[in-house]
């Protein structure tokens, strides 16, 4: 039975108890933009008192991925015309959807295939029963673009194992399905052409109390991938006290050759921190370390919330980073500050002291 959506880019359908709802806009891997947003969050509530739709499943449309992230670049005009208001919304809906997923009353299932990024991890990071394949790649990747991991993606990076959060924050690596499953982003394997029948399975067997165990029937055990592999050098460097530090001791562990010619290493962490915004990635290592002493998914997205509305009303980086990688696509960001030296002290305590004229959570 399928469920007509306030958005023709979201899908919905119930067949026996399970309900699932397909992002549909392949052409651009499903980046979420406030429509498809608005009506995620209304299926969710028509599904949350309805006793015939027993399990949701989030999936997607396409051969590319789940979920490319945020439809940023429609954010970037608001920003640089002064539309705040019309910016702000998107990120205050789109994190009352994230919420409603962490809380929902029924099994939540999330098929990750393929690329899950930012915005799709949003959705799928927050899933009880988080399913990745041989084709995903998962990564939260705002510094790239001037700006901090948010949806929760604070949240979930805090409680990473070591320091694979502050890692994984900074660097914008990319996962794979076995690192994904050891950061703590996803929970199982399951082979790409396995899909259906699970699937299937859910369709015909869906319970509060079985997704798990049907999950588990075409769960398979991966290898150890390169983040874990690098782990010992990645908790040494990332747990040093400040950025610059974390800096020195990466530049230590290259010189004396450790991670040489792997695809994860000390070398290749120096080159992306060269590349990203000096003041996102001095405010990321805060909200990374602060998420980890809070309590929930609610209080990290209300310091995300913060966060960004302090990036768009005060930072020209947020606004040059989408549009350097984004829009007009020259990767040539011209980040201020240029250097991480360079950052104000003061830029933290000003980053998370931003006062929100409106809770985001009323």
């Amino acid at each position: 039975m399928s469920f007509e959506t306030s958005d023709p880019r979201v899908l919905a359908h119930r067949e026996g108890g399970l309900g699932t709802i397909t992002l549909n806009r392949p052409e651009a891997i499903n980046a979420l933009d406030l429509g498809m947003i608005h009506a995620i969050h209304g299926v969710l509530d028509a599904w949350r008192d309805d006793s015939d739709v027993q399990v949701v499943l989030f999936d997607a449309a396409g051969d590319r991925g789940f979920c490319a992230g945020g439809e940023v670049r429609r954010l970037h005009s608001a920003i640089v015309q002064g539309d705040l208001a019309e910016a702000e919304r998107f990120f205050r809906d789109e994190y009352a959807m994230n919420a409603a997923i962490d809380e929902y009353p029924k099994p939540v299932v999330a098929f990750a295939d393929g690329v899950t990024m930012g915005g799709g991890i949003g959705i799928a990071g927050h899933a009880d029963i988080r399913i990745v394949t041989e084709t995903s790649k998962l990564a939260m990747p705002e510094t790239r673009i001037g700006f901090t991991p948010d949806v929760g993606g604070s949240w979930l990076l805090g409680r990473a194992p070591g320091r694979l959060g502050e890692f994984l924050a900074l660097t914008s690596t990319v996962m794979g399905p076995a690192d994904a499953i050891h950061a703590g982003l996803a929970d199982h394997f399951v082979p790409v052409e396995n899909l259906p029948s699970l699937h299937e399975a859910l369709t015909t067997r869906a319970d509060p109390s079985t997704p798990t165990e049907l999950v588990l029937l075409f769960d398979e055990t991966l290898e150890a991938g390169p983040i874990e592999r690098a782990r010992e050098w990645i908790d040494e460097a990332f747990a040093a006290d400040t950025l610059p530090e974390i800096v020195e001791r990466l530049q230590s562990l290259r010189d004396r050759g450790v991670g040489e010619g792997e695809p994860v290493s000390p070398a290749l962490a120096l080159e992306a921190l060269a590349e990203r915004s000096p003041v996102a990635l001095v405010v990321t290592l805060g909200a990374v370390r602060s998420a980890r002493a809070l309590r929930g998914l609610r209080p990290a997205l209300e310091q995300e919330f913060a966060l960004v509305s302090w990036f768009m009303a005060t930072q020209p980086d947020m606004p040059e980073g989408i549009r350097a990688q984004l829009v007009d696509k020259d990767r040539s960001p011209k980040w201020n500050p240029a250097s991480i030296a360079e950052v104000s002290p003061e830029v933290v305590g000003e980053a998370f002291t931003f006062h929100v004229q409106r809770p985001l959570f009323d």
